[in-house]
């Protein structure tokens, strides 16, 4: 009886496993950072060199089926905020982008990805461009886990539409939000 009492509270002094959280990280964009030139539009009055960031992510749920990233100012003075990227049916085998893989005929991408619209009316990575003398926007950079193989949408798909099917099949996201002002 002693050794099976032993073997008890070894288990209950281990506690419970704990899983690691679903992360994103970039070398160039750092969360609570600020976003470099190199990743800011060229264009609006913006010259920026407009690479999208490489992304690396780890942690995601075993059951994920694809993957989906995102970058979104919430402070756009639109009074619905701006997709600068969106990026879905990402297979579930990759976990990062290299920089500059939101450019359209790059070749970057992971095969069978889409890009759709942004709110600059053109499909891949459009970096940030806040109005002169606003306060600095904040620039949310997501990677969603999904619980589906393909979102049902093309390139021509709103960015509003793709959020809609991103939160209804999310099983995780990860973010990081950096800063920009002019």
């Amino acid at each position: 009886m002693s050794r099976l009492w032993i073997a008890v509270a070894m288990i209950l002094m281990a506690g419970p496993a704990i899983a690691e959280e679903f992360q994103v990280t970039s070398p160039v964009v750092k969360n609570k950072g600020e976003v470099g030139m190199e990743q800011v539009f060229n264009g609006f009055g913006c010259t920026g060199g407009n690479v999208s960031p490489e992304l690396i992510w780890r942690n995601a749920p075993k059951e994920t089926k694809s993957f989906a990233v995102t970058v979104y100012d919430p402070d756009a003075p639109t009074g619905s905020g701006w997709w600068h990227w969106l990026m879905f049916n990402i297979p579930p085998s990759v976990t990062k982008l290299p920089a500059n893989a939101g450019k359209p005929g790059s070749g970057l991408a992971p095969a069978g990805a889409i890009q759709s619209v942004t709110d600059y009316g053109q499909p891949g990575y459009g970096g940030p461009c806040p109005p002169v003398g606003n306060k600095p926007h904040r620039y949310i950079f997501t990677v969603y886990a999904l619980k589906v193989d393909q979102l049902p949408l093309k390139e021509t798909a709103s960015g509003a539409m793709v959020g809609f099917y991103l939160n209804a099949n999310a099983l995780a996201k990860a973010t990081m939000t950096a800063t920009y002002g002019r």
